[in-house]
């Protein structure tokens, strides 16, 4: 109920207006579950993550924002990079801060697991030069380990306030969840920016060592509270996918996934299933990030494409020959049916 203020007129009550955006913007929105998620996470094979202050402090372009120039001048030096960069690489922005163990200039790398701290901008283009492009240790700082799995959600509420409203709530029921189990110690939980695909809000990745040394990455979309419980009993302990709100993954193009098994399992799980590939490959370049750029080397796509055209070629002229075959016959029966007849003539004439 509305509370009277003392003129006698009624304030809208907070309750209304978070009920409101609920509505809106959040678990209740009528594009819930509208779309297929599966094959919406577009190729990537490195994902790397910059601590940067709270998620409420972000801009809508936190990564081109000349008000925030660390973010701005990685995603420019890796976007400049982008063609010397082996591996296609994305770039996110997470909270750091109290609560987060992480500091502004932190920097977390999958699947490597390693954690580097003290990034500024007189020592990005080292960072990416050892890192990134060579593969190598940063002589500019010290590779710790990173252990355990991490749940990075979408809460750039001023890039898209679907995100906003959906991420804090999960993150809140995330940490509920995590307490209850007892699995602070294993299990992170942090906002992140833009990952793309704001009208699958609650968006999150997870990102978890699997058996033989391997770090799966996970995405996830229509995520509601509802589902926080499984993502940490089946997804996170078990390894089992949860496939009604499954997006992709780390370093699976969605172009090669045409079929997938109903009951899928990471390899970390009970069961170790042979995982089929899903359907069908996102619009948009390569590993955006959350400014929108694309922070990796060419692809191969148009090698795709002379691929293609090469099998046609070799086809139609298969075909051709195959033609050519057929009319070389129909002559060489022509003419002895020709001499045939002729020889006929001649006896007959004799």
């Amino acid at each position: 109920m509305a509370a009277a203020s003392e003129n006698g007129t009624s304030d809208i009550s907070t309750e209304s207006v978070v009920v409101d955006d609920d509505v809106k913007f959040g678990f209740q929105r009528p594009e819930m579950y509208t779309e297929t998620l599966t094959g919406s996470v577009n190729p990537y094979g490195r994902h790397v993550f910059l601590c940067y202050k709270s998620h409420e402090e972000w801009p809508a372009r936190v990564e081109s924002s000349d008000s925030d120039p660390l973010p701005k001048r990685l995603a420019g030096a890796i976007k400049d990079r982008k063609n010397d960069i082996a591996v296609k690489t994305m770039l996110t922005i997470c909270e750091s801060g109290d609560g987060t163990g992480l500091s502004d200039g932190d920097v977390l790398i999958f699947p490597d697991l390693i954690k580097y701290r003290g990034l500024e901008e007189s020592n990005i283009d080292s960072f990416v030069e050892d890192v990134l492009v060579n593969g190598n240790p940063w002589s500019a700082g010290t590779g710790e380990p990173v252990t355990g799995s991490y749940v990075f959600v979408c809460a750039h509420n001023s890039r898209d306030k679907r995100c906003g409203v959906c991420g804090p709530v999960l993150i809140e029921k995330f940490n509920e969840e995590i307490g209850v189990r007892g699995l602070k110690d294993e299990v992170f939980v942090g906002a992140c920016s833009h990952v793309g695909g704001h009208k699958y809000a609650g968006n999150l990745i997870i990102y978890s060592k699997v058996q033989e040394e391997k770090v799966s990455g996970h995405w996830y979309g229509y995520v509601t509270p509802n589902d926080v419980a499984d993502l940490l009993d089946q997804h996170i302990k078990k390894g089992e996918i949860i496939e009604r709100i499954w997006r992709g993954e780390m370093g699976v193009p969605p172009v090669e996934k045409t079929e997938k098994v109903a009951e899928q399992t990471l390899p970390n799980g009970n069961d170790l299933k042979e995982n089929a590939k899903d359907e069908k490959e996102n619009t948009g370049g390569c590993c955006q990030g959350a400014n929108g750029f694309s922070c990796c080397r060419v692809d191969n796509s148009e090698a795709k494409k002379d691929g293609k055209k090469s099998t046609y070629k070799f086809d139609f002229f298969t075909r051709k020959w195959e033609q050519h075959e057929i009319y070389t016959a129909a002559a060489v029966v022509g003419a002895v049916a020709t001499v045939a007849v002729a020889y006929s003539l001649y006896k007959r004439t004799r």
